[in-house]
């Protein structure tokens, strides 16, 4: 291990204040997923970062996914997962499976580990208050009339950001799973993805940071793209760069600039404090998505 000099400590620390000063106050909507979720050393560094930030002066969002648990519980209970177009199919019985996994044991797991650490958590999903209100979606087939059900996949159709403001305000830091509500009560799932982006337009968020099992977006040579423009996405999706997961994520990202948000990045988090590098730091740690 490399020793870090007292003086060589203060030196970073003093780099980071500019950004300090620059995000003060603002809103950061993280969303939290990938391989950052199930080590256990990037577990306790991701919680360790959000409380800093929320102590320097920020507001942190944080929306998780859980994907790999919702997996490993399928395959206990003998059920295969299917994913059409980056979303995941969702019968009655894996939603039951959903609503246990990313609002039970993931949130309650996120909130413990944040407050472990002197932060001030509290757990959501959309179904509180019914703050996220979705619709059910359907995907576009291979013909242009084509439809294809996905089963209690939502769509957002609105989000109040009454209920985070106030924890906002109270020095809360809000973590929500990505379970929205119809006028009915349905339950949907919608992708982690698209809650963040949503999110982050309606709190009129500084910075959207969406975490990856990925060093960001990468072309087909697999070089990493570190600036991208609205123009240049567009030929990526054309000639079927971005496929898959990547998908929703890039659309929710492209969606945020467009919204208004100053800027939305797609970070490794495989990366030890992947969010302390790309918030307080020049470098970052991945691409970074602007609408122009």
């Amino acid at each position: 291990m490399i020793e870090i000099t007292p003086q060589e400590k203060a030196h970073i620390l003093s780099e980071a204040l500019p950004y300090i000063q620059r995000f003060f106050d603002k809103t950061i909507v993280i969303k939290y997923g990938g391989n950052a979720m199930i080590d256990e050393e990037l577990k306790e560094g991701f919680a360790q970062d959000v409380v800093l930030l929320k102590l320097v002066g920020m507001n942190p969002v944080v929306v998780h996914g859980g994907g790999p648990q919702i997996n490993d519980l399928l395959d206990r209970i003998g059920k295969k997962g299917e994913f059409i177009q980056g979303m995941r199919v969702t019968d009655a019985e894996t939603m039951d499976v959903v609503e246990m996994v990313l609002g039970g044991h993931v949130n309650k797991e996120i909130v413990s580990m944040i407050n472990k650490h002197g932060g001030k958590a509290v757990g959501l999903t959309g179904q509180d208050g019914h703050f996220i209100r979705a619709r059910k979606m359907f995907l576009k087939g291979t013909n242009p009339d084509e439809l294809v059900d996905i089963g209690q996949v939502g769509e957002i159709e609105k989000i109040d950001p009454s209920i985070v403001a106030h924890l906002d305000a109270a020095d809360f830091i809000p973590v929500i799973a990505p379970i929205g509500v119809d006028a009915s009560g349905e339950s949907y799932n919608i992708n982690a993805d698209l809650v963040a982006g949503k999110l982050a337009e309606v709190l009129h968020a500084e910075k959207l940071i969406l975490m990856t099992n990925t060093p960001g977006v990468l072309d087909k040579d697999m070089n990493l793209l570190t600036k991208l423009t609205a123009r240049r996405i567009d030929e990526l999706f054309a000639d079927g760069t971005i496929s898959g997961g990547m998908l929703p994520k890039i659309a929710s990202a492209l969606d945020a600039a467009k919204s208004g948000v100053n800027s939305v990045h797609i970070i490794d988090g495989r990366v030890k404090h992947a969010l302390l590098l790309e918030v307080l730091t020049e470098q970052g740690v991945g691409t970074m998505i602007r609408a122009k």
